[in-house]
């Protein structure tokens, strides 16, 4: 069993947009991070529930396909879940539709729990407020002898980078420049050491960077 992160960063190290506005949430910026991605066959079948198998093929559809690969419990901070969007709305269930892509137990850290919701296909969102080394521990328990996967956003990506605690980092750094957001790398210097680097370009022109112990 591995801690594993997989995220989409900009070349200049930006996990986050910061373009949002009311008539585009996610800003124009966003599909440029995270377009190789999104075109991949297995996104659009697993986030998207297309079955046409329509998608990219490559490079990127290899990393795509083992972004679900083995994980039996995913971590992920409010932000990833959409409550910072919804704060005080007790019926908010997210933005990712009524049957998520995680199909797996989802510990959602955040400083307001509420009660776990059970969604279509295998997916259960589980609130708590608990330090990355506990939350960890609660995700191995439930990930049954699995992976555990930490989602994001950067900041909880960082927060477990910081305290040691992740065996396996992928980021697919896009060929843009985005200028602002939220930085993956702030307070990580040498974080290299210990780890195996590999790179790998795809047809996209995304690096696939994996920091490996």
């Amino acid at each position: 069993m591995s801690v594993r992160v997989d995220l989409n960063i900009s070349l200049d190290g930006f996990a986050t947009t910061t373009d949002q506005t009311p008539e585009r949430p996610f800003g124009e910026d966003w599909p440029r991070l995270v377009g190789a991605y999104t075109a991949t066959r297995t996104f659009r079948e697993r986030v998207l529930h297309d079955t046409s198998g329509e998608g990219t093929t490559g490079v990127d559809e290899t990393y795509a396909r083992s972004y679900f690969a083995e994980v039996g419990a995913e971590i992920m901070g409010a932000g990833m879940f959409g409550l910072h969007n919804h704060p005080d709305d007790p019926d908010w269930r997210g933005w990712w539709g009524d049957e998520p892509p995680f199909r797996v137990p989802v510990l959602v850290l955040t400083h307001t729990p509420r009660p776990s919701l059970e969604m279509a296909g295998g997916t259960t969102f589980h609130f708590l407020s608990a330090a990355p080394r506990e939350a960890l521990d609660r995700a191995r328990e439930a990930a049954g002898g699995k992976d555990v996967r930490v989602g994001g956003g950067p900041t909880v990506v960082r927060d477990f980078l910081k305290a040691g605690l992740v065996d396996q980092l992928h980021v697919a750094i896009a060929p843009i420049l985005l200028g602002r957001g939220t930085r993956l790398w702030d307070d990580l210097r040498g974080l290299e050491s210990g780890y195996e680097v590999t790179a790998e370009t795809a047809e996209s022109g995304t690096i696939h960077l994996t920091f490996r112990r």
